[in-house]
């Protein structure tokens, strides 16, 4: 409900039928005075995304502290009590993709002092401030512009072709080769060499820079392939429960919604633990929280399997453990296509 003035005229501005109360029963619109501020506006939107008059944050509580309780109430039909697990993996995955994307830069970039800057960026920098930041770099000496671009051209790894054992430096050197008819390619070979060739060309045959891009297209994939092994997880929980009559293939893909979502909260904490060790200096505190936080995530998804198909221990161990597996293999896969994509797109 809105906070809006109810109108005093009782005809529904969206159908023109006669209201009975605050709401249309035709149509469901709210008899509202259509004047609204920018405010209510911005605050009906979040609200309308996550519901946080109270939904977001008890849905947000159960699926934390119940594992598998949120999908048995939805295939139970207990829906309006809870936030839309659709609506509540789009605002979550939203989330979480914009604070890692704003934390990691995936450029070509230095780390000195816990910060992250390209090496154009130090270059610029005024002498004082280069020798500061050099200093970690050498050992504790501070480094000279000259000194500086040397040490930058000697962490680039130069880039070569190399097919069936011979390396290429060029696409003519390729061609010769071919014409020549000491190696006879097959069409799709020759296409990854020829795109090889124009990505070493692109930059200027530096290795480092070639994968940190491709790094980065590939990361700005990965909201992608996670929605795609959505529904892949789901067929395959169909296929382990595929005697279980009850769950339709919405049901499965209800839990893997929810699921996901538990994950995306869970590497929330972990950005945020990262960026406290990098603040205070404390060592080996984020492979500390990594290994307790997978322990955690793999119990918690034993626990939701258990609860929701409601089977004995030993067969959602063993499920479990098929789920997993199966898993990694959709996300290898898909992983794989998506990094041919990203190839093609330097």
């Amino acid at each position: 409900m809105s906070h809006l003035t109810e109108r005093k005229d009782k005809n529904c501005l969206n159908c023109n039928a006669q209201v009975y109360g605050r709401y249309c029963q035709v149509c469901g619109q709210e008899n509202i005075e259509p004047a609204e501020s920018l405010w209510h506006l911005i605050t009906h939107f979040f609200n309308d995304i996550t519901h946080f008059d109270g939904k977001f944050f008890s849905t947000l509580k159960l699926l934390i502290t119940k594992p598998g309780f949120l999908p048995a109430e939805y295939k139970r039909g207990r829906r309006a009590s809870y936030l839309n697990p659709v609506r509540m993996y789009i605002f979550t995955s939203f989330v979480f993709f914009i604070i890692f994307f704003s934390v990691y830069d995936f450029e070509n970039s230095i780390k000195i002092d816990g910060k992250r800057y390209t090496a154009s960026t130090i270059a610029a920098m005024d002498s004082a401030d280069l020798a500061k930041a050099t200093q970690e770099l050498n050992n504790g000496k501070a480094m000279t512009r000259e000194e500086f671009l040397r040490y930058t051209d000697s962490t680039n790894s130069n880039l070569s072709v190399t097919f069936n054992g011979q390396q290429y430096s060029n696409r003519q050197q390729y061609d010769s080769f071919i014409n020549a008819g000491l190696i006879k390619p097959g069409w799709f070979e020759k296409k990854i060499a020829y795109k090889q060739f124009e990505i070493s060309s692109k930059y200027q045959n530096d290795g480092n820079a070639i994968m940190n891009n491709m790094l980065s297209i590939f990361l700005h994939m990965f909201p992608q392939i996670l929605f795609v092994s959505l529904p892949l997880f789901a067929f395959v929980l169909w296929l382990l429960y595929i005697r279980r009559k009850e769950f339709y293939f919405v049901s499965h893909g209800i839990f893997s919604v929810h699921l996901y979502i538990f994950y995306f909260i869970t590497f929330l904490f972990l950005i945020m633990i990262k960026e406290i060790e990098e603040l205070l200096h404390w060592s080996y505190i984020f492979n500390w929280a990594s290994f307790i936080l997978t322990v955690l995530l793999l119990l918690y998804e034993y626990k939701a399997l258990r609860h929701f198909y409601q089977q004995s221990r030993a067969k959602t161990i063993l499920k479990f453990f098929l789920a997993v597996f199966c898993r990694m293999g959709i996300f290898i896969l898909l992983a794989i296509v998506f990094i041919i994509f990203s190839i093609f797109k330097i």
